[in-house]
């Protein structure tokens, strides 16, 4: 059984994990992968396996996140019982990033009267210039 610390560790390596996924990244996982299973070749080959079926299940929608999240989180829980030498290596796998940009969408809707809409960038205007002073 872990301890909290370590299930939280495993939770956020999976989430990760899903992330590089669902952001096209799956090849950036191999080598991480191949060395948290370096120590048995057959775990190894089926991890390395699990990323592809995993990436195409997600990518055509035969998967949900949360079900490729918490087969990885067993995965990686199992992994990290039996060799606890890995736990740093299974935490910079939660704690680094996938690399996908962020993006801030905003909606707007205005109703009625008159609107005049403009960006201000520090001191610099964009938009209609006219009439201000």
């Amino acid at each position: 059984m872990l301890d909290e610390a370590a299930a939280a560790i495993v939770t956020g390596a999976a989430a990760n994990i899903v992330s590089y996924m669902l952001n096209g990244r799956a090849d950036a996982l191999r080598d991480r992968v191949a060395r948290i299973f370096r120590s048995r070749e057959d775990q190894q080959a089926t991890s390395l396996r699990m990323i592809d079926s995993d990436s195409q299940a997600l990518a055509s929608g035969a998967a949900s996140e949360s079900d490729v999240r918490m087969r990885w989180g067993i995965l990686l829980s199992s992994v990290l019982e039996s060799n606890p030498e890995l736990r740093a290596e299974i935490a910079a796998m939660a704690m680094e990033s996938s690399g996908a940009p962020t993006s801030h969408v905003g909606y707007q809707i205005n109703r009625g009267g008159t609107f005049v809409n403009g960006v201000v960038y520090g001191g610099i205007n964009a938009g209609p210039t006219e009439g201000r002073q």
